[in-house]
């Protein structure tokens, strides 16, 4: 008896304490069963843990995806430091201005359904919002051509909680207007509060009920979600911040204030469902999807090199589509190669990371490597 409970005992160590051993020695935790491409992973693997040891991150998520189909999926360090919970695949972590990328796509679909004219003087879908010396458009919001304004001090850690989209616009609504919309490219999560509102009024429904509706339980993103701070989140990460050197917990904040800008919780698996669904078709029309991926202009022609909530442009001759985003403890890059059909999603629970040149490198091994593999099979 007394060797049957030594036993027991035993195997309830290993059960709880070997995750976390194995963690803190390097090793990881992957969802996707292992693909035949050891090599590339391997290369992609110590890419990773080179980038967390730069940047001291307690830790990663990644996921990569090729023609429609989850290829890989692994964390890497702590999801929660203290408590020394390993990072997992199924994670959530704040996914930032990534958001606005997941938003694009309820335009879309709004513009497909014949709801939304982009081009419209956003008062017709959101009365409330002040009119300013120029009419501005949903267009020029997605495009940050509508000269609204982006985070003032501390504006950035608001620990204000925002009831509605609309309630979220007394931030900003009353001031004046940068430039003349169209002429100049400026930056503002605000500018996709006010998309928020616009989605609401379009659609008939609440903003966050259209996206679980419509964009997320369609591509099966189940693990997406709004950060509500007042409530119980499943495998929600802690979140990071360095300050004199030192490691420490991000300060409060209550994301309400910007859901469509950068408030959504999210795992790399779900942001790969997302791009995989939308390179494939599974949500929105070819014609959609260019209208989204392509750059907007300003009044004189030039290109902003910004589309309707993606960041459009060229890496080593290939057409790429992406995001980052910076969030109070967190850092996301959600990177696509249309042609290719791959996408890579990095998301780290520490703030101030630049993981673009990272998920960019990775979106190239990856389609160099399966270019290989397909002239290798062929005849």
């Amino acid at each position: 008896m007394i060797r049957r409970r030594g036993l027991f005992g035993l195997l309830l160590w290993l059960l709880v304490v070997t995750p976390a051993l194995r963690a803190q020695y390097g090793l990881q935790y992957a969802v996707a069963p292992a693909p035949p491409h050891a090599a590339l992973l391997e290369q992609v693997r110590d890419s990773i843990e080179a980038l967390m040891r730069r940047y001291g991150m307690p830790g990663l998520s990644a996921a990569i995806g090729v023609s429609g189909e989850l290829l890989w999926a692994e964390g890497f360090g702590y999801a929660d430091v203290e408590n020394r919970v390993p990072m997992l695949p199924q994670t959530k972590l704040r996914v930032a201005s990534v958001s606005k990328s997941l938003t694009s796509a309820a335009l879309g679909l709004l513009v497909e359904q014949g709801k939304l004219d982009l081009d419209a003087p956003v008062q017709r879908y959101v009365p409330s919002f002040p009119k300013k010396r120029w009419p501005i458009t949903t267009r020029q919001l997605a495009g940050h051509l509508a000269g609204i304004r982006h985070y003032r001090g501390q504006e950035f850690y608001s620990t204000r909680h925002y009831d509605s989209v609309v309630e979220a616009l007394e931030v900003f609504k009353e001031d004046t207007l940068l430039f003349r919309p169209g002429t100049h490219y400026a930056y503002s999560s605000y500018g996709w509060n006010l998309i928020s509102a616009v989605i609401e009024g379009a659609a008939g429904i609440p903003f966050l009920q259209f996206m679980r509706r419509y964009v997320f339980a369609p591509l099966k993103m189940h693990d997406t979600v709004a950060e509500h701070v007042d409530s119980l989140i499943m495998h929600r990460a802690r979140f990071y911040v360095y300050r004199d050197s030192l490691l420490m917990n991000a300060p409060y904040v209550d994301n309400s204030v910007k859901w469509a800008g950068g408030g959504f919780l999210s795992t790399a698996p779900d942001l790969v469902r997302f791009g995989n669904g939308l390179l494939t078709g599974r949500l929105l029309r070819p014609e959609t999807l260019h209208l989204l991926f392509t750059s907007q202009r300003t009044t004189d022609g030039k290109e902003t090199g910004y589309g309707l909530g993606w960041r459009v442009g060229e890496q080593r001759g290939r057409h790429v589509v992406w995001h980052t985003g910076g969030a109070v403890g967190g850092s996301s890059v959600l990177v696509l190669l249309p042609e290719e059909q791959v996408v890579v999603a990095l998301i780290a629970n520490l703030q101030g990371v630049r993981l673009a040149p990272l998920g960019f490198w990775i979106a190239d091994r990856v389609a160099e490597h399966m270019a290989a593999e397909t002239s290798a099979e062929m005849p």
